[in-house]
């Protein structure tokens, strides 16, 4: 996994390495993996050489590594321009840098650009962008290169104008992002919040990370962790010569109703995908199921079922006395369970606490931001990790909320985030497949977190992977969990 570190963190870490280094260093470290990944950008668009660069410069050392970035590239044989903010502020070595080099000064963006450096403010920067600034990134998407294609934005450590430690960006009173919104955002030393969750992380970009030696230095526990591919490579269970279906885990799915089947044939399809063996289904959707999916073992009620190694509760159960019993339980069950949609709705008032508070085996929850405000009075807010570990830790429960970046917080204070949302899941059902699958990784033996975050990664991919063909259904998402899944079950 990713480590992602707070401000105050990289700022502690950068002051006890710089400690160590002659001045200037830590920034010429950070100009020089800059300029590298714009030079490149620029040999994408037909050479480096002749090409175009706009710096946007503020006052900071964000402003300075631009500055050193810009010498080096203006060495290189790049028309190299800066535009100060401020003037009479910038980074005085930097600019000192630059102008040796070869590159000059400009009141005003040039007619023909190939690349902009953003460098108006780094990891300091509070409250979205200043007017000029935040005008000044408004026009970007103006400006044109020589081969006649949209100039290249590049953002120097981060897009400037996000909260760097939320992912949080202010909305200008036209309702757009105050904020840079960047093609490629080079990061130094380490990965910051906005870079990864909240609506910042859609402005980044392609991130790329540049070593300048800050890893040693960096102290604590991270803001959150980023799942990667390896990880899940790690967590997926294994065949052996001696497994059969209740080695695998038992799964026990109670979705869906009479009114809304549907829900139940998507959570079970989920549930299906995953790790486990087998896969019971307990409500009123039995013939649904059944038709869909033969394999499974179906009955009417969640006493009925059987024995289970986790459970899977909510989707489209409803919320009269029927499926509260349902839920009940469910609750009473001594195995880890995934609760969702309905289920959710039924915990809002209380009546539930007591089985919540009794439960010895792992909790799951899996809300959406409104779920999110009717379990908690109030929405989550700028700080989506924060709001997540909120409730992980009121409800002593993991918790999964679900968006383009999902978090995931656990009752001790430990984060995770989703890098493989897409906008494609935003369509009805999908959280119905992923709390199967989620339910599947759970009986299967993998510790709550890690189920979440795996379950939420697959299907992440699962929604890119049937948005191929345009917009997507559930029932695809789902059967595209198959060939998604197929690298971990060879």
């Amino acid at each position: 996994m990713k480590p992602v570190w707070r401000v105050a963190d990289v700022r502690a870490a950068e002051a006890g390495l710089t400690a160590t280094l002659p001045p200037g260093t830590l920034m010429k470290r950070a100009a020089a993996g800059l300029a590298r990944r714009c030079a490149l950008l620029l040999a994408d668009r037909g050479g480096v050489y002749g090409a175009r660069v706009l710096l946007l410069v503020g006052t900071g050392d964000n402003g300075g590594d631009a500055l050193y970035a810009g010498a080096l590239l203006a060495r290189r044989g790049v028309a190299v321009s800066a535009l100060l903010l401020t003037p009479g502020r910038a980074h005085a070595e930097g600019l000192a840098a630059l102008r040796a080099a070869g590159g000059r000064l400009v009141d005003r963006p040039p007619a023909r650009v190939d690349l902009v450096l953003d460098g108006i403010v780094g990891i300091g920067g509070t409250g979205g962008l200043r007017e000029t600034a935040e005008q000044l990134a408004a026009s970007l998407v103006r400006y044109c290169g020589r081969d006649g294609a949209r100039a290249t934005v590049v953002a120097v450590d981060v897009p400037s104008g996000v909260a760097v430690d939320t992912g949080h960006v202010p909305l200008t009173a036209s309702g757009r992002h105050s904020a840079v919104r960047a093609d490629v955002t080079v990061a130094f030393g380490a990965l910051k919040p906005a870079l990864v969750v909240g609506p910042a992380a859609g402005l980044a970009g392609q991130v790329e990370l540049v070593d300048i030696g800050l890893e040693p230095w960096l102290r604590g526990s991270p803001a959150l962790r980023v799942t990667e591919w390896s990880d899940i490579v790690e967590w997926w269970p294994r065949l052996g010569p001696a497994s059969e279906k209740y080695s695998r885990g038992v799964v026990g799915v109670a979705t869906g109703s009479a009114t809304y089947p549907g829900a139940a044939v998507l959570s079970v399809g989920g549930a299906l995908a995953g790790p486990t063996g087998m896969v019971r289904y307990a409500g009123g959707a039995r013939a649904e199921v059944l038709h869909q999916h033969p394999s499974v073992i179906a009955t009417g009620r969640v006493a009925d079922a059987g024995r289970v190694q986790a459970w899977v509760c909510g989707s489209g159960l409803g919320t009269g006395e029927d499926a509260a019993g349902e839920l009940r339980a469910v609750l009473s069950a001594p195995v880890p369970v995934v609760l969702d949609a309905d289920a959710l709705t039924l915990l809002v008032d209380g009546s539930l606490a007591d089985r919540l508070r009794n439960r010895d085996a792992p909790i799951v929850v899996t809300p959406h931001d409104r779920e999110f405000a009717r379990l908690c009075g109030e929405a989550p807010g700028a700080d989506r990790v924060s709001a997540a570990l909120r409730l992980a830790a009121w409800m002593n429960a993991t918790v999964l909320l679900k968006g383009d970046r999902t978090v995931i917080g656990t009752p001790d204070g430990r984060a995770y985030v989703n890098p493989t949302g897409t906008s494609a899941l935003a369509t009805g059902g999908t959280g119905d497949v992923l709390a199967g699958l989620l339910g599947s990784l759970l009986a299967a033996g993998l510790p709550p977190e890690r189920a979440a975050a795996t379950a939420a990664y697959l299907h992440g991919l699962a929604g890119r992977e049937a948005a191929r063909g345009g917009p997507v259904t559930a029932s695809e998402v789902a059967a595209a969990l198959r060939p998604v899944l197929a690298p971990l079950v060879d």
